[in-house]
């Protein structure tokens, strides 16, 4: 059976109107309990129940003729009493972060501390900058990962030393225009690990894939305890990175109420 016809539909809704000009002639919203009333009233539910055809399907050319806005009332209900909430629960996000002990604390930069500290609102890093003896030495610091003392109650003897709170950072070591040195360091609470080591040429594109030589954990053992030395003496040592562990607690906390704020604004406007 073909579905319902725009044709058949149009002249059931002109036998439908002129039924009830004849309904409301005779009466039918003062008594509506009167036969034509009654009548009236099959007539409209055969109309609507002929919307639907043999498929199940809601013909969407008839389907037009009768607009409903119910559905977009009730979902721009629901989607500003959504936003309400998340607007609510943000404010209380932002009372606490600017309630918490870290958000405005500037710890004081120690007496010997080598580095001048560049740090940009907005961004998840810092950078440290020196020059030693002719070497241009700079310092990517950035976030710490963070671990609790109930996770370190998870996690096996062996491997406790991994699950302490560290300091990724990236040291690069430069002569003018020449080769640089570059280590990526991760910074613990006693000691800073050296994880790789790269020479990298200055015109050397980032995409090239140059020689980087060989694992770091792999060379001399002494050869090892020589590298750490010289980042040491350049600067990067557990006291340094120690105040820049807090330095970077500190700035993930401002950097978070920041975050809010603007998620804040995006919604309200």
């Amino acid at each position: 059976m073909m579905g319902f016809s725009s044709l058949r539909f149009r002249r059931m809704v002109s036998s439908a109107r002129s039924f009830s000009s004849l309904v409301v002639h005779q009466g039918c919203v003062k008594n509506p309990s009167s036969s034509v009333c009654r009548t009236f009233t099959g007539e409209i539910n055969k109309v609507k129940s002929s919307l639907i055809p043999c498929g199940g399907g809601l013909n969407r050319e008839i389907y037009g003729f009768f607009p409903n806005r119910s559905f977009s009332v009730v979902a721009q209900k629901t989607g500003h009493g959504a936003d309400s909430r998340i607007l609510q629960v943000i404010e209380e996000e932002i009372k606490c972060a600017e309630e918490c002990d870290d958000q405005n604390r500037r710890d004081e930069i120690p007496s010997r501390f080598p580095f001048e500290i560049k740090d940009f609102p907005g961004t998840n890093t810092i950078s440290l900058t020196r020059d030693y003896h002719g070497e241009a030495v700079k310092v990517i610091i950035s976030m710490p990962n963070l671990v609790t003392g109930d996770d370190e109650d998870d996690v096996p003897r062996d491997r406790q030393g991994s699950s302490q709170s560290c300091l990724p950072l990236l040291v690069i070591v430069s002569k003018g225009e020449g080769i640089s040195l570059e280590f990526s360091c991760t910074a613990y609470p006693d000691e800073i690990c050296i994880d790789s080591m790269v020479v990298k040429e200055a015109q050397q594109e980032d995409e090239e894939l140059a020689y980087e030589g060989p694992d770091f954990h792999d060379l001399d053992e002494n050869l090892q305890k020589s590298f750490h030395k010289y980042l040491e003496i350049r600067g990067i040592s557990p006291g340094t990175t120690n105040y820049l562990h807090e330095y970077m607690i500190n700035k993930d906390s401002r950097e978070y109420t920041m975050w809010l704020r603007n998620v804040k604004s995006f919604i309200q406007e």
